[in-house]
Formats: structure tokens, sequence, C-alpha cells
């Protein structure tokens, strides 16, 4: 993805982190019948406001190029386990149980099935009646 296919305005377009939009009025409210002098509680939400943004880009600045590129290391090695490990495993397993599947179904059609089949018919002659 170059810079020109970023979305700068978006930033989250997935929603991926909603548990996390936090704003002045989540954090501190006040009760009816307890209230600060105005100038006090404006001064707060500035403080609030402008201290979460300064320190959220100072700590981007400072450590989210080095994540960024621990996360993409991070997320190309899951790529690659699963792309030549964990698929091809998977894909064994799955053609291992499909051949064991039809092993065990001839062995239970050829011994099991006509010894069935001759119950049902032993048993199928049976008759109850209610009196």
């Amino acid at each position: 993805m170059s810079d020109a296919e970023v979305d700068l305005v978006n930033r989250d377009p997935n929603n991926l982190n909603d548990h996390v939009k936090v704003a002045f009025e989540d954090v501190l409210a006040e009760p009816e019948g307890a209230h600060s002098i105005d100038c006090v509680w404006k001064l707060s939400y500035k403080c609030f406001n402008c201290s979460k943004g300064i320190c959220y880009n100072i700590l981007t600045i400072l450590c989210g190029i080095p994540l960024a590129f621990c996360w993409g290391c991070e997320f190309a090695m899951i790529t690659f386990e699963h792309v030549w490990q964990i698929t091809p495993c998977l894909r064994i397993y799955a053609i291992e149980c499909g051949a064991m599947k039809k092993f065990f179904s001839t062995c239970l059609q050829c011994c099991l099935g006509p010894i069935m089949e001759t119950c049902g018919l032993c048993f199928s002659n049976i008759v109850v009646k209610n009196s």
C-alpha cells in the first residue's frame, strides 16, 4: 500500500479500537449538586484533551514506527508459518484421514454389514401385539 492509498481521515475503518475511544465525558463527570466552578470545568476539559493529544503524539513519534516494524515482522512470520507449515500439515492430515475413513468404512461394510443385515432380517419377523 502506497502513501496515496492510505486513508488519513478514517484511520480505523474496521472499528478495531472502538473500545479505546475515550472522551472527557467518558472519564470525568460531576453529578448534580456537585459542580465545580465553570472556569475549572472548562480548563479541565481543555487540559485533559490537550495532554491526551500531546502524550499520544509523543508516544507515536517515539514508538509508532518501531512498533509498526515489529508488528509487520510478526504478521509476516505468522503468514510464513501458515503458508509453509500449518496449511501443508493440515492438507496432509486431511488426506491421511480421508484414506483412513475409506479403510474403516470398507472394513465395517465387509465385516459388520452382513452381520447387521442378518440381525435385521431375523428381528424383522417379530410381531408385537398389544392385548
